[in-house]
């Protein structure tokens, strides 16, 4: 037999995933799926089930040697075969113990259905709670082990030792069991083979190998030994694997009929290791498991060996050289160095693992006395119960324990002078590691500053062991020094009290034991809090000698020789499970939750990672609107870049606080069950809105029966933690949420939302509210936060907000996994000031993460001593302080009480203001410092501390009096925010059932048509040397219609100036017809707040910005036109409601400027500029920049002001045509003309400010806020100088009304003028125009309110262009007029409704109407010498057309995937795509046969070869080809093989081929193996496996990858799939790259920004050509170009079409030209020849 190669590839199933319904039937054999030699599995089988004491087990051993590719090059006497892991997904479980639920139900699942196939791997893997578990789960396993290997490997990188492993919660990776294990003896190998690096191999990150390299495991003898060359990797059958945010659960099943392990021996394999593995467990409760891990590893008896390394990896490296990343290549691989790994009952290896756990701390009877035998045994007993963490206050009287605890080798210590600070170091650390710290105090007043911190874990439920030390009893109440009564000295704040006796020998030692036993389960059960022992010590109080008798160590001996507590307290679990025997009031509270018809969820603070797992699981489940309190880790939670569309799922109502500011809000939310899980809330409005709500059924959900109810409306009170009761609803069923209801709680919290990130954003100094927005983008899944007291944690909770962050990759394996939490922590039980630094710091250590601190100056002045803490060497990560440095207590300026009182009071009783230096104190205490006084400062400065591995503190400047305003502003700004949103929403609302959300109707169809209208002048765009013989004005009218029968207008007009033409644009018109057919509408669009732009994104599939600005305007148009028609109103109304009738809008005007062009003399424009005076014109705009010299504009400008005289307000425009210091010259000859403004007066926009400092006068933005279409804000915010007074905002040039809005809100916020501007369109734009000018009215008045800026007169819009049309697309003249009143020449808003809502289309002066393109299908025959068959053809655009396009899809796609492309360019070519072979309706006949020996394969070759004659039979011309993926190797081939039918080629996301023999064959394998998982387990478990790989990481977050993954669905011919799969594999086809470098026919790359690969195999490609073209000298214009379209994966056409089809037709339009200048050569060539003379 020939040797072979197995290597095992990963490929992910959705959880969507039902095997058992998609396990099929195996097929018939078939010859191109059969192996000529398989692979050789070694299986050692295992016991049955029922026996659990079994010994060493083995798994599936993949044989070789495997060999290097150096190697398998010299021999080609082999077969490379690749085994595809299939992993399917399973639900995120509440707890770990459901996940192996779901795991065994699965597999029992499997059972019933067992797959066809004779080889395999099934992985099965499910995301559970993200608190580390491995080590305690691998400890459980230790003592009574049947099932190896088990191992533990750490992730702790950072000096790892066995002190880490108890103090930090180490996270890593547990595995028991064996599925696969790759064994290599460097003695099998033969001649000089060199030593190979084999890893297994994957397509994912989800799986991964363990084990060593360079050693030999002898299974026969359970012996190990250094050998170079050898290893032993395994993938266990049980894993969990621990990252930073979530844990994985996964279960791996190997198997091989032929060669003696069966499906059925691997599912016994795998039965017993779960057994095993399931029956030693430690529950989830977090206090049971802090025992195991000492008392487990202290048994083991083995020396460690510090010279070896563990390896992980999840990929095969079989060579290092490069084969164009389509190798499986090494990925991940990780050397660990703390670990423990059992090979067998009598074979272990470990590192940093035992240090000293296997031995007893103390010898107790060489202790000096007996002092110092009782602090031993209470700091022995402590490292037992899993206290290691030490916080010790310098004192003589605590002498003993004190020495006691900093010698312990296990233990990590702390001191601090100030017991205050240390205190709350130690509730910082409970907070963190929810471990209870140990307090070390001397007697006295040190006990006292103990208080603050004692209560505050009272109150809020924080484990705390209090070691007080005191003076005996003879020297109590005696005037002793240091002495006061300790007996119950913190009350009923404790849980626990015992007062020790004196030490002596008499007592028998074990009652220390039994006592701090006692306290720490006290501590530790609930409700957890604070225990006290009082320990009084006589003298001597150190080391001295003094005799004592061992009589008092009777009854330890067994305690001495084990590392188990004393005392072990059993908890028994208390189910809520959801069964039949569930408690009757848990039934009761899940009916009344099951009956909710407005449920909320509110979620206050939250202590651990799995409470918030558990939260997110259950807001999944109950799918009600979630309130989340800055405490629960859900309000800063991450969202994952690959699934946006996260509110669909979980309603997330973040600024509820803000939006119950408006009466209509407060009213209107009215919720009829509450399930609150987790402590207090902050917001004080949302309790006082809960207790509006008061009848209805509350449901407190905590682990305390303490009455935490202030307002005494909980009707139900569940005590049990968190994860108990979601898991008892886990698996309820729960009715669907209230669409209508919650589409309007999101809407208005949107709206708010939105309101409130304007306004912080807008306002230009570094505010407090800024820093409380922005500290989540300086948060990760490694990092933490804790927030101070007072105003700190307020504005946490206002302004706080989920920041769209790349997550973890690991996360996105899971679909319903769509965000996570970060934790967040303060100190609320008694929410005083004092302490939070030095809690901050003990929650660093305990929770072993990055944790960025914010607390007020006060709370930092008050703590103080806890920097002296802060710059100790301690284990735990870097700290960021952020201090917000108002100079006193801010939040008094916020309450009521600051609007009476005098200043003074304020400032000494209150604010207690101050000047001390944090910086100097910083440096006092050797702490770095950094001062920030700007938004730009503060995030360098954030962005720095992330990174660097020192502890740094960030001081914000800030004033008490500026927050107080700025905090009014966003309260009022909030408020309105709100009533706009629900008064809007209101408004629209329609009759239909709740479930149908704000949806509000479907689009039946859209029709554009081509208009010409005559202008009476060229427009003031133009150049100055138009033709002046006759001016016209081209566009595109939309016609919009709904399904309800309402019509909507729209206009599409670009401005020739600018990057769009009529060609561009009209393709664009052409897709969306296609594309927006039956697309809802919703009702939030008229909101105008970013709805657009999340409606194009979800709805139709395109990013927002790739849309044209002037087809985004025209389709926000016919829009909301067709929204106003539906409701009987006006575009206006519905965007801007009032609460009286629309004839308020009667008597209201929008004041129109005059624009002049101003091309003669001085004269005759100030006669121009006068006339229009006369007309009513009370502003007027004047073009300048367009003369020789600027002294000629001024001398133009003087004679117009001097002719109108100082009451008609002059704006000039420059349109960027001059230099910096022509527009100086300029400005400074019309500094007396009181100019309002010039519009863009320099060329370069960095000059404008300068320009404005420099000549003093009035500029006004136009052009420059043009550029800024895709973050027009971010772009905003340096052209705030008060000089700049303006912005001109074209809405069709800057991209629709929202854009708009935005820039003139952010205008109207600085007290700038925006001025809407027309662009030389027809009537219909004017009258929206008209309306959205006076929208912006009201919203200016809105913010003057807001800001309490005195109102501004109206401002005159730029809308005087109606002037310049002689024709109209209207067949009613535009109702602008003077106006009687006011006298001044403006459009009446009555009037512009009226024409609008009666519009009629001018039919004389449409050139013609466009409806769409009509898709014709046929089939062709093709034959070949062993194929024959045929391909299914669609064709869009005129027959006659020679300029053909055909367009090539890639691996399961079908030509249907290009048809909105082809609709798009069918205007100017004829397109027709092909369904590839064995895709869609495409049939290949005779491809098997009888003789499967006979049977005959395809290629790229053959499949190339028939296109071309297929083509012959299209056109006798040629043709362009744009192909995709496999299609796009199928165009390059014909390219540049068949160039004399192919007149150009688009690649998209293709490739030449692989270079290396071996890469093809390593490639090949790979798709040989996928195909037959194709064949073995149907399409729809191929498409999840295909679409979980890394390259569709892009596509998967696309909004229309359900529908795409459907169509997929649709192939119905699977053996054809299959064949074409291995047949045209990369692999198999002959690499291109030779030819490349001669290829003369124009080549287009396209490929996504986020396709690394092949952005690299492009480049690669251009390279080459242009290389090999410049050895030979030649030149030319066709050498190809490399499109790179931003925030693409691989699918490029699929994700952004427009910009295909944008690059498309350039290129397009480039063959044109390029092949009438080929045909006019050889006419030229021809006539030369004909006529030599």
């Amino acid at each position: 037999m020939k040797p072979h190669i197995l290597l095992a590839s990963n490929l992910s199933i959705s959880p969507f995933l039902n095997l058992h319904s998609r396990l099929r039937m195996s097929p018939p054999t078939l010859a191109f799926l059969n192996r000529n030699s398989a692979i050789h599995f070694n299986l050692l089988r295992r016991p049955p089930i029922l026996n659990p004491y079994f010994k060493v087990v083995e798994a599936v051993r993949f044989d070789g040697p495997i060999m290097g590719i150096m190697e398998l090059e010299d021999d080609e006497d082999f077969e490379l075969v690749i085994e595809t892991c299939i992993t399917r997904t399973l639900s995120p479980a509440a707890t770990l113990e459901r996940g192996l639920q779901s795991i065994r139900e699965a597999v029992e699942e499997l059972k019933l259905n067992p797959p066809h196939s004779g080889s395999g791997v099934l992985r099965f893997q499910v995301a559970v709670p993200p608190s580390p578990k491995a080590l305690n789960w691998f400890c459980c396993q230790l003592e009574s082990s049947g099932v190896f290997p088990q191992f533990f490997v750490s992730k702790e990188t950072e000096n790892p030792s066995c002190k880490s492993l108890y103090l930090n919660r180490t996270r890593g990776v547990f595995g028991i069991g064996a599925a696969i294990y790759f064994v290599q003896s460097s003695s099998h190998t033969s001649g000089n083979q060199s030593s190979i690096r084999r890893y297994v191999s994957s397509d994912s990150i989800n799986i991964a190998t363990y084990g060593f390299m360079d050693i030999k495991f002898d299974t026969a003898s359970s012996s190990i030994k250094h050998e170079a060359g050898s290893f032993y990797l395994v993938i266990p059958e049980i894993e969990l694997d621990e990252h930073g945010d979530i844990s994985i659960l996964s279960a791996t099943l190997a198997w091989d009929d032929a060669y003696f392990c069966t499906f059925k021996q691997a599912i016994q394999s795998f039965e017993s290791s779960i057994y095993q593995a399931g029956y030693h467990f430690c529950p989830t409760v977090e206090r049971c498991c802090s025992n195991y891990t000492r008392s487990a590893l202290n048994k083991l008896k083995l020396v460690e060996d510090k010279t070896l390394q563990m390896v992980s990896s999840n990929a095969l490296l079989l060579d290092g050289r490069d084969y164009q990343n389509d190798l499986l290549e090494l990925r991940g691989t990780a050397f660990f160095c703390q670990f423990y790994f059992r090979l067998s009952p009598t074979l272990a290896v470990s590192n940093n693992m035992l240090d000293h756990a296997c031995e007893t701390s103390y010898s107790l009877p060489e202790c000096a006395n007996i002092n110092a035998v009782w602090a031993s045994l209470i700091v022995e007993e402590c490292s037992r119960l899993g206290l290691m963490y030490f916080c010790i206050a310098p004192g003589s009287r605590s002498s003993p324990l004190a020495i006691a605890a900093s010698t312990h080798p296990l233990t990590t210590c702390i001191a601090c002078y100030d017991e205050r600070s240390l205190a709350f170091h130690a509730v910082g650390y409970a907070r963190g590691s929810r471990s209870p710290a140990v307090v070390i105090t001397s007697s006295g007043t040190a006990v006292s500053n103990l208080f603050p911190a004692v209560v505050e874990a009272s109150q809020d439920f924080v484990p705390l062991i209090l070691l007080t030390a005191d003076r005996p009893p003879e020297l109590q109440n005696a005037g002793a020094n240091q002495s006061i009564n300790q007996v119950n000295h913190f009350g009923s704040f404790v849980r626990f009290f015992f007062s020790l006796p004196t030490p002596t020998d008499d007592i028998p030692a074990r009652m220390v034991l039994t006592t701090l036993d006692s306290a720490v389960h006290w501590a530790t059960s609930s409700p957890y809090g604070p225990v006290h022992i009082n320990c009084p010590f006589r003298e001597p109080l150190d080391d001295f000698p003094n005799k004592w008798t061992l009589g008092c160590l009777k009854g330890l001996d067994n305690w001495m020789s084990s590392g188990d507590p004393f005392t072990k307290y059993i908890q028994m679990q208390n189910s809520l499970a959801c069964n039949g025997n569930a408690p009757i009031p848990m039934k009761q509270v899940r009916e009344i939750i099951q009956g909710g018809k407005r449920g909320l969820l509110l979620v206050g603070e939250i202590h651990t990672e799995d409470e918030i797992w558990a939260a997110l699981l259950l807001a999944k489940q109950l799918n009600w609107p979630v309130v989340a309190d800055i405490l629960s880790g859900l309000r800063l939670r991450k969202l994952s870049s690959y699934f946006p569309k996260d509110e669909e799922n979980v309603l997330f109502v973040d600024h509820l606080d803000h939006a119950l500011l408006s009466d209509l809000v407060r009213v209107s939310v009215q919720f009829d069950v509450v399930i609150q899980i987790g402590s207090r809330i902050t917001s004080k409005r949302i309790s006082q809105m809960l207790e509006e709500c008061c009848p209805c059924s509350y449901i407190v959900v905590d682990n305390h029966p303490f009455r935490h109810d202030p307002s005494h409306f909980v009707s139900h009170r569940v005590h049990c933690s968190i994860l108990h009761f979601v898991d008892s609803l886990i698996k309820a069923q729960f009715p669907c949420r209230s669409s209508k209801w919650c589409g309007y709680l999101g809407a208005v919290d949107k709206m708010v939302a939105s309101d409130i990130s304007f306004q912080i954003f807008a306002e230009n100094s570094l505010t407090e509210p800024h820093v409380a927005h922005v500290i989540s983008e300086a948060l990760s899944a490694d990092s933490a936060l804790f927030v101070g007291n007072s105003m700190a944690i307020r504005d946490a909770d206002m302004y706080g907000y989920s920041h769209k962050n790349h997550i973890h990759g690991i996360a996105d394996m899971n679909s319903e996994i769509q965000c996570l939490g970060i934790r967040v922590a303060g100190n609320r039980g008694a929410s005083g000031i004092d302490g939070l630094l030095s809690t901050a710091i003990g929650f660093a250590v305990g929770c072993n993460k990055r944790v960025l601190c914010m607390i007020g100056d006060v709370s930092f002045l008050h703590d103080t001593n806890g920097l002296s803490i802060f710059n100790q060497r301690m284990p735990r990560k870097p700290m960021t302080i952020l201090v917000i440095n108002n100079h006193g207590g801010a939040i008094f300026s916020l309450l009521p009480i600051a609007d009476g009182t005098d200043q003074t009071i304020l400032n000494q009783y209150f604010y207690t203001s101050h000047n001390i230096s944090i910086h100097k104190l910083c440096m006092a205490h050797g702490v770095r410092h950094l001062q920030v006084k700007t938004k730009v400062e503060l995030r360098d400065a954030l962005l720095v501390s992330q990174h660097q591995k020192t502890d740094c503190v960030i001081e914000v400047e800030s004033s008490i009096s500026a927050n107080a305003i700025f905090h009014s502003t966003l309260k009022k700004s909030g408020c309105q925010a709100a009533d706009h949103a629900l008064s809007i929403l209101s408004r629209l609302c329609v009759p239909y059932s709740v479930l149908d959300g704000l949806y509000l109707c479907k689009i039946l169809k859209m029709e554009y048509s081509l208009y010409r209208i005559q202008l009476r002048a060229p427009p003031t765009s133009a150049s100055v040397d138009h033709d002046h013989s006759k001016f016209h004005k081209e566009g595109y009218i939309l016609l919009l219609s709904l399904e309800d029968g309402s019509v909507g207008y729209g206009e599409v007009a670009p401005l020739e100036i600018h990057k769009e033409n009529l060609l561009d644009v009209e393709e664009q018109l052409r897709f969306l017809l296609h594309v927006i057919k039956g697309t809802e509408i919703n009702l939030s669009l008229p909101l105008l707040k970013g709805s657009f732009s999340t409606w194009i994104w979800n709805n139709l599939g395109i990013p927002e910005n790739s849309i044209f600005p002037s087809v985004r305007c025209g389709l926000e148009m016919a829009i909301l036109n067709a929204i106003a028609e539906s409701h009987g109103s006006s575009l206006l109304n519905i965007t801007r409601p009032q609460k009286e009738k629309e004839e308020i809008y009667e008597t209201s005007n929008v004041k129109i400027c005059g624009l002049i062009d101003s091309t003669g003399t001085p004269a005759e424009v100030a006669f121009i500029a006068s006339s229009l005076v006369e007309e009513g014109f009370s502003a007027l705009k004047l073009k300048v920049a367009r003369r020789e010299d600027p002294i000629q504009d001024a001398a133009v400008i003087q004679e117009v002001r001097k002719k109108v005289g100082r009451q008609i307000e002059l704006r000039v425009d420059a349109n960027r045509n001059w230099s910096y210091e022509e527009a100086i010259r300029f400005g400074s000859l019309v500094k007396d003309c009181d100019l309002q403004y010039i519009e863009e007066p320099v060329k370069d926009e960095d000059d404008i400010i300068k320009y404005c400092k420099e000549s003093g006068l009035p500029v006004a933005l136009d052009e420059t806020i043009d550029n800024f279409c895709e973050n027009p804000l971010d772009m905003l915010v340096k052209y705030a100088h008060p000089g700049i007074v303006a912005v001109v905002i074209k809405p069709s040039v800057v991209g629709g009304f929202e854009r708009a809005a935005l820039i003139a809100q952010w205008a109207h916020q600085q007290g700038k003028m925006a001025v809407v501007s027309a662009a030389f369109e027809s009537g219909l734009s004017l009258l929206t125009y008209i309306q959205f000018s006076y929208y912006l009215e009201l919203q200016n008045a809105d913010i003057c309110r807001v800001m309490n800026y005195k109102l501004r007169p109206s401002v005159a819009h730029g809308l005087g262009t109606y002037q310049w049309l002689k024709q109209d697309i209207t067949t009613k003249t535009l109702g602008i007029h003077r106006d009687p009143c006011s006298g001044f020449m403006g459009a009446s808003i009555a009037g512009a409704i009226q024409l609008l809502q009666g519009f009629q289309i001018n039919q004389s002066v449409i050139h013609r109407t466009f409806t769409g393109d009509q898709v014709r299908t046929y089939h062709l025959a093709v034959n070949s010498k062993d194929f024959s068959g045929s391909i299914k053809v669609q064709e869009v655009g005129e027959t006659n057309n020679d300029n053909v396009v055909i367009f090539l899809h890639g691996f399961l796609g079908t030509g249907e995937d290009w048809i909105s492309i082809m609709k798009a360019i069918s205007g100017s070519a004829r397109c027709i795509s092909i369904d590839l072979p064995g895709h869609g309706r495409s049939r290949m006949k005779n491809c098997g046969c009888k003789d499967a020996k006979q049977e005959a394969t395809l290629s790229v070759e053959i499949v190339a070869h028939l296109f071309y004659n297929l083509i012959q039979d299209i056109t006798p011309g040629k043709v362009a080809l744009v192909g995709y993926s496999m299609g796009a190797r199928i165009a390059l081939h014909m390219a540049l093989r068949h160039g004399d039918k192919i007149s150009g080629a688009v690649i998209i996301s293709g490739s030449p081929g692989l270079k290396d023999g071996m890469a093809r064959r390593i490639r090949w394998a790979k798709d040989f193996s996928r195909s037959r998982l194709l064949m073995d387990y149907g399409l729809e478990l191929f498409l999840d496996s295909w679409y979980a790989g890394e390259l569709w990481n892009s596509l998967r977050s696309h909004p229309c990858f359900k529908e795409l993954v459907g169509r997929r669905m649709l192939h119905d011919d699977v053996y054809s799939l299959a064949k074409v799969l291995s047949d045209l594999s990369v692999g198999r086809q002959m690499p291109l790259w030779e030819d490349l470098k001669q290829c003369n026919i124009p080549l287009l790359l396209i490929v996504g920004e986020k396709d690394k690969k092949f952005r690299v195999i492009s480049q690669k490609m251009c390279y080459e050509i242009s290389q090999f073209r410049k050895g030979r000298n030649e030149i030319g214009n066709n050498f190809p170009e490399i499109v790179e379209v931003p925030n693409c994966g691989h699918a490029v056409h699929l994700e952004n079409p427009l910009a295909v089809i944008w690059k498309l037709r350039q290129f397009l339009t480039k063959l044109r030209k390029f092949s009438t200048l080929e045909y006019s050569e050889k006419m030229h060539q021809s006539t030369t020849v004909d006529n030599p003379i």
